[in-house]
């Protein structure tokens, strides 16, 4: 006769022994005895791995290593957070590595790129993405993004309208990236008339061709400190003008710019860029791996929220210059549910308008 047998908190049958019954109990009471640790007990003690999608020294070791200490800080147990970086594939190989290689019981956890979350709909044959998004536990985001449109006062931009009426030669750097991307998008889906002067080695050569001239324009796909810094001077000496935002929500700094969602004149236009925007919402996605226990989950999701208003973490990260503007973890896995249930004739539109060529 068989009978069930756990090989770790997996059944298998097996031969029933006196052994075997022994073995069997002792396997069940040490598997219901982590079940029933409490939150506190798992990590207590407990170093929680938190890997981070990108190479050291940017925005995201930044953030993460900030929350850690903070979330440390009302997470029960108080574990130490271990930043470990891991970039490659705008954050892909980390989302990879969280969806299918680490434990899935809360002790490892990271940072991905902005657009893991909708990269599946936005490129359906590409090879990369190895998960189901849905499936993430979403943590939360410190930064809602916005993009920026600029336009130099000499160029006959003025309004949003005018971007379909006028080109504007705006400095790009690689085709992949936001300031290609989005201007490419708006010129098949809005009528824009962008013309994206790409190879510039990063955001801030990028940015150095509006000042010199070289350019009339530059469509970011950010509004970080840096970038604000960058060009508050220039608004203020009358020589650039914000002339619109690429983001799902204003930012209150530049509230003459609309968003570039008002453009949009059909419902199929404001659903692909309802989708493609989300990624700015969760700008700076933090994610735990599938299937790990809900309670710990929701834990990890308190300390966040709390961290967030913990007024010496506000302190602290003005003065490293990190911009917040946070949505909770509920609020990013709402918005991937609602752009999963995306009709699929607009997906495919999607699909066709988001050829990087």
């Amino acid at each position: 006769m068989r009978s069930p047998m756990r090989r770790g908190c997996e059944w298998r049958p097996v031969r029933v022994t006196t052994a075997a019954l022994v073995a069997f109990a002792l396997a069940a009471a040490n598997c219901a005895g982590a079940a029933a640790q409490s939150v506190e007990e798992f990590y207590s003690g407990r170093q929680i791995k938190f890997v981070v999608g990108s190479a050291g020294g940017g925005g995201y070791e930044f953030y993460s290593r900030l929350l850690g200490r903070y979330m440390s800080k009302y997470l029960p147990g108080h574990p130490t957070f271990i930043v470990q970086s891991m970039p490659g594939a705008a954050g892909m190989i980390a989302a990879n590595y969280l969806y299918n290689i680490a434990p899935r019981d809360g002790s490892e956890m990271g940072m991905v790129g902005r657009a893991v979350g909708i990269q599946p709909l936005i490129d359906p044959k590409d090879p990369g993405p190895r998960y189901t998004a849905t499936k993430f536990n979403w943590i939360g985001t410190p930064q809602k993004e916005v993009g920026l449109v600029l336009a130099r006062t000499s160029s006959p931009i003025r309004t949003l309208d005018d971007l379909t009426k006028h080109e504007l030669v705006v400095s790009g750097t690689s085709a992949a990236a936001p300031p290609s991307y989005y201007p490419k998008l708006l010129n098949k889906l809005l009528g824009t008339k962008f013309k994206v002067v790409e190879g510039y080695k990063s955001s801030q050569t990028a940015l150095l061709a509006l000042e010199r001239g070289e350019v009339d324009g530059h469509a970011s796909g950010s509004s970080a400190a840096p970038i604000r810094e960058r060009i508050r001077p220039w608004i203020q000496e009358g020589k650039i003008r914000v002339v619109a935002q690429i983001g799902l929500a204003l930012d209150p700094e530049y509230p003459d710019a609309p968003l570039v969602m008002d453009l949009a004149r059909q419902d199929i236009e404001r659903q692909i860029l309802a989708v493609i925007l989300s990624q700015q919402f969760m700008a700076w996605p933090i994610v735990m791996p599938p299937d790990v226990p809900a309670a710990r989950v929701e834990a990890m999701r308190a300390a966040f929220d709390a961290a967030m208003v913990d007024p010496n973490f506000i302190a602290d990260a003005a003065k490293q210059k990190l911009m917040l503007n946070p949505a909770s973890g509920k609020e990013i896995h709402e918005l991937l549910d609602r752009v999963y249930q995306t009709p699929k004739e607009i997906l495919d539109r999607l699909v066709s308008l988001s050829d990087r060529g």
